[in-house]
């Protein structure tokens, strides 16, 4: 088992690279299966859930070829649905969205549930009524789901577009809407939809290969598809919550450094929070240079929200933040009852937080952390128990490394570069 050793405080400085967006990256690479002409993806994160999304093209017939360090040629011409390696799509929870794809292309799509991380409950309600309302039929039977495309589009009326309301704001449920209606040449309204910067990157790539999308209003989306989609090449968005991440952690170890290739327009809220904690900001064209030397002041109450609020990726890592911050600051995340685990290992090294419900959570600062063998449970919360251990006293080891490598890619080295005294270990 792979663990993360660190040894704090740490006072950091320099600069690190924020790297292509996870996030992004998954629905694009399943946008590969729209079309049987050749796609180059470019500024992929070199991280395990883009090696299995890879795995998983392959599965189903796609050729896959590295035409660079961080760019991917894929051709899906001769491809079968029935190829999805089930032990692949109960492992990584982005394999839903390879059901709009394959079910816009061929019509029918058998998958088990897809797997994820443990951050509680998330049904593929909205995912299933999506599919329903754009017109296939669902089976559920011994954990495995099949869709069909065999009835028309239903009319709610006599005009030609079609409304899907989705039941949530899913990023993935609209991903997989937006993907889905790619292939079909009528209007697909989406309401409700998410608008999270990846979601934008998405519809870049399907407007490249010929789908006519257009916003409509707040969280509503018009698209028109195609009946034959084209190939493309697309740069993928350089990753928001990294940057935030990054951010965050300049606060929460009280250092001065750059973060380049953060993009301030897509992290308005939080840059925002940070300066309300006491931290400032200088932008710059290539990224942000984050200062959180200042004394940091509680701010009362951090909250997730869909774009462009605060994303839930980033909660815990300000959750660690109000550790350090003098005063309570509640943490409120609505969306995940299971995203408030690591706040557990928190007070475990010395934070004062009352967890509330499976939501909500009152943090005291400022607490002295002391270094321990802390638990990681899912991919964010990991991250965010880095953050924990460089600000603290003392050695710490972080187990599950696997979970945050599926989203940070190769962190230890890029923070060892800005002074951090964090290794990998083997145990």
């Amino acid at each position: 088992m792979e663990i993360f050793e660190i040894i704090g405080p740490n006072k950091l400085k320099g600069e690190i690279e924020v790297l292509g967006c996870k996030n992004a990256a998954t629905p694009i690479l399943a946008a590969t299966l729209l079309t049987d002409k050749p796609c180059i993806i470019e500024n992929l994160p070199l991280i395990e859930d883009i090696f299995r999304m890879i795995e998983l093209l392959k599965s189903v017939g796609a050729e896959v070829d590295w035409v660079g360090k961080r760019a991917l040629k894929i051709q899906a011409k001769n491809i079968n649905p029935d190829g999805l390696n089930p032990d692949l799509v109960n492992k990584l929870r982005s394999s839903i969205l390879f059901l709009g794809p394959l079910l816009s292309r061929f019509k029918k799509v058998s998958m088990p549930q897809p797997g994820g991380c443990l951050i509680g409950v998330r049904p593929l309600d909205a995912h299933l009524e999506a599919m329903e309302e754009i017109g296939a039929e669902v089976e559920k039977e011994n954990g495995k789901l099949t869709f069909k495309m065999n009835k028309p589009r239903p009319k709610i009326n006599l005009v030609r577009s079609k409304e899907i309301v989705l039941s949530e704001f899913s990023v993935t449920a609209t991903e997989n809407v937006l993907l889905s209606s790619s292939l079909i040449e009528k209007k697909t309204i989406v309401k409700i939809a998410a608008l999270e910067p990846h979601v934008q990157d998405l519809i870049l790539v399907l407007r490249k290969m010929g789908a006519e999308i257009k916003y409509r209003g707040p969280h509503e989306i018009e698209i028109k598809g195609k009946k034959k989609l084209n190939g493309f090449r697309h740069h993928i968005i350089y990753d928001p919550v990294e940057a935030g991440t990054y951010l965050i952690l300049a606060g929460a170890t009280g250092s001065k450094f750059k973060i380049k290739n953060a993009n301030p327009n897509y992290l308005d809220l939080v840059i925002k929070k940070l300066k309300n904690f006491g931290m400032t900001f200088e932008i710059k064209k290539d990224g942000i240079i984050a200062d959180g030397r200042n004394k940091l002041k509680a701010v009362s109450k951090i909250q997730t929200m869909p774009y462009p609020g605060i994303p839930t990726d980033l909660q815990c890592a300000f959750g660690v933040l109000a550790t350090q911050a003098e005063g309570a600051t509640l943490i409120h995340d609505p969306m995940f009852e299971g995203r408030l685990k690591y706040l557990e290992e928190l007070n475990q090294i010395g934070a004062k937080i009352v967890i509330c419900d499976p939501h909500r959570a009152l943090i005291f600062g400022k607490t002295k952390l002391f270094g321990k063998a802390i638990k990681t449970y899912d991919l964010r919360g990991g991250a965010a128990l880095i953050l924990a251990a460089l600000a603290a006293t003392g050695k710490s080891s972080i187990d599950n490394v696997y979970q945050i490598d599926r989203g940070y890619e190769k962190i230890e080295k890029r923070l060892q570069e800005l002074g951090a005294r964090i290794k990998r270990s083997v145990v």
